[in-house]
């Protein structure tokens, strides 16, 4: 099918691969023209301004945002829901707030024009191993939109959670479960490290643990690489940020008079972490960069 796509920074430009692989005829814009001519190179067409998705688009049109949350975002939705048509749908693939998706599905609603909310899990390998997509909205829209999101996920990859606003509290809540099994991964290593010394080999522990233990993940698989690359990890800072999801999935949780302390340790840590340097934190910090592409601060060298 069919479909606008802006947005090409670490996830973006990646998804237009794979649906440009897919078969899908893409059209795409971005805030700059930088990654202009990669985007060409997998045969998306470059659109000028959102506004022109209206001619080079079939109706009924499906643009799909990758833009940072909050005001970004924003801005966007308010110029697509002025040029779009009665019946054309936007995605809003990105991790903005539950609250504000349930609020901007109402908006373009006021404007005939449906709303999705698809949090998108996959991070820098997505374009090899395929997205998760945690969909919110109409069930028309979803039906519409099959097509893109088999392709971009994997093998039952993909799940119509429930009304907008349902998408992104899903993915709110999986990030903030992610903060939770990266904090205990990190206190482990940390343990072993101090007990053991620095003779004990992390990235064959890694790899032990994956060998049929209960605590085995992808997220050991990109410990055994973080550990091979840099065994002590002295050439990062251990401060570790946050996106701000686990915030979000706390206010739920106190909203809703549920308990959720393994959440909260797990963002105080980050916070901890901007002041203090200790390995487990340098730990975190490498494995966000793995999965997600996320920035690290690294240690100058002499």
């Amino acid at each position: 099918m069919n479909i606008g796509f802006i947005g090409l920074g670490r996830m973006g430009l990646n998804m237009v691969r794979r649906l440009t692989s897919g078969g899908h005829g893409v059209h795409v814009t971005a805030r700059t023209t930088a990654k202009k001519a990669e985007a060409e190179e997998t045969g998306a067409r470059w659109v000028d301004l959102p506004e022109g998705f209206v001619s080079a688009l079939p109706a009924p049109r499906a643009v799909w945002l990758m833009v940072p949350a909050g005001q970004p975002t924003q801005e966007l939705i308010d110029t697509l829901s002025r040029c779009l048509e009665p019946g054309d749908i936007i995605v809003d693939g990105g991790n903005a707030d539950h609250r504000d998706s349930a609020r901007r599905a109402g908006e373009v609603a006021a404007r005939g024009l449906r709303f999705v909310d698809c949090g998108t899990s996959g991070g820098v390998w997505g374009l090899q191993n395929g997205y998760c997509l945690m969909i919110g909205g109409e069930e028309s829209a979803v039906a519409h939109l099959a097509p893109v999101f088999t392709t971009l996920a994997p093998p039952n990859g993909w799940m119509h959670v429930g009304p907008a606003g349902h998408g992104h509290y899903v993915k709110m809540i999986h990030n903030a479960v992610e903060y939770g099994m990266m904090q205990a991964y990190a206190e482990g290593f940390d343990l072993l490290r101090r007990h053991c010394g620095e003779t004990l080999d992390l990235a064959a522990v890694s790899r032990l643990w994956n060998q049929g233990s209960v605590v085995r993940s992808w997220l050991l698989e990109l410990s055994e690489r973080v550990f091979a690359a840099s065994p002590d990890l002295a050439d990062l800072k251990g401060r570790v940020d946050d996106s701000g999801e686990c915030r979000w999935a706390l206010e739920s949780a106190i909203a809703e008079g549920v308990p959720a302390p393994v959440f909260a340790a797990a963002l105080f840590t980050r916070f901890a972490s901007r002041s203090e340097d200790a390995f487990g934190n340098r730990y975190l910090a490498a494995l966000r960069n793995q999965f997600g592409g996320h920035a690290v601060t690294r240690r100058p060298t002499e």
